[in-house]
């Protein structure tokens, strides 16, 4: 059985093929049940949460992500989520590999957002602002950079340190020109696209900001609760989302518009099944304002750790279950 530590798993999923991975596990389709969501006692403090992702291709590959929710974790000096992804034979059920599941979310993540961009972004796409300093900021960056000729990077947070450190960071990186951004609206006005990773319980992103043929990539607001954009920016964009499903329940930008009657349900174009299976065709318009809402899928994680898995294996020497996502 492989065990893949943060940077092994981070060496496997090179962006170009984990996007590759995701357009084809979209396009082909797995099982996907609901996760399972299960509230546990911490004596003393806020209870935790255990939540588990099944998907499986059947006589193929099946993963399960095991991943906690510990809120006193913050006093304790570790991170509130971890995670662990667990693959098998879906044949045998035998064990194949254990993958960190922190560095295989925040792949994965980035991931998605850039094939959504490869579809709906355009072409000569060159500025991006990233909103947020989180760990997601670097991978957006990284991943965008890999589907459109970006020459520019903005970086927007609360903490204008974080922001030139995240900033300094993508420039070493992508070996690009990547700054601070102090006024938000001007960077937003600016910017071909915006992509927002936070935890904004209000809208940060106003759609009055938003220049024609932008693109407004939403990463963060998992909650319903949330929100990282306003009601016009919703009724200004042609609206996309990574599933129907998750974004209607649980995304908080398309739940609290269609709450307002800013958006219907409708009024959203298509998901990345459509997309990657081409029933829905994004012919865009110079001038056209495209909206993508992420909430994330376990699919998307199925993708990732056979392509981890498989990528390892072949450095090696290892033998695979049969391959089903080709590195393009």
């Amino acid at each position: 059985m492989l065990q893949l530590d943060p940077d092994a798993t981070r060496n496997a999923l090179e962006w170009r093929p984990l996007i590759e991975a995701l357009r084809t596990m979209f396009r082909d389709g797995c099982e996907s049940p609901v996760r399972h969501h299960h509230d546990f006692e911490v004596p003393g403090e806020a209870d935790g949460t255990l939540l588990l992702m099944p998907a499986w291709v059947p006589g193929r590959y099946l993963g399960t992500k095991l991943a906690t929710v510990v809120p006193g974790n913050g006093a304790r000096g570790l991170p509130a989520v971890m995670a662990s992804y667990l693959l098998n034979d879906a044949r045998t059920g035998e064990m194949l590999a254990m993958i960190d599941g922190g560095e295989l979310t925040a792949r994965r993540t980035a991931a998605a957002s850039a094939l959504a961009a490869d579809y709906l972004a355009r072409e000569d796409a060159r500025h991006l602002l990233v909103v947020g300093t989180g760990r997601l900021s670097r991978n957006l960056a990284a991943a965008h950079a890999s589907v459109r000729p970006l020459s520019r990077v903005s970086v927007w947070g609360r903490d204008p340190e974080k922001a030139q450190a995240v900033a300094d960071e993508i420039a070493e990186e992508l070996d690009i020109l990547a700054q601070p951004a102090s006024d938000l609206e001007a960077a937003v006005r600016d910017a071909d696209i915006v992509s927002c990773a936070t935890l904004s319980e209000t809208p940060l992103v106003q759609g009055a900001w938003l220049k024609p043929g932008s693109h407004l990539d939403l990463v963060g607001a998992f909650k319903p609760t949330m929100r990282e954009s306003d009601d016009e920016a919703v009724s200004r964009a042609r609206v996309f989302v990574d599933t129907r499903e998750g974004a209607m329940k649980e995304g908080g930008d398309i739940v609290r518009a269609l709450a307002s009657g800013a958006l219907e349900e409708d009024g959203i174009e298509a998901d990345l099944f459509d997309l990657a299976r081409g029933t829905h065709a994004v012919l865009r318009q110079s001038d056209d304002i495209t909206l993508f809402k992420s909430v994330g899928a376990a699919l998307e994680d199925l993708a990732g750790a056979i392509l981890a898995f498989e990528t390892a294996s072949a450095k090696t020497g290892q033998s695979t279950s049969p391959r089903i996502l080709p590195v393009m």
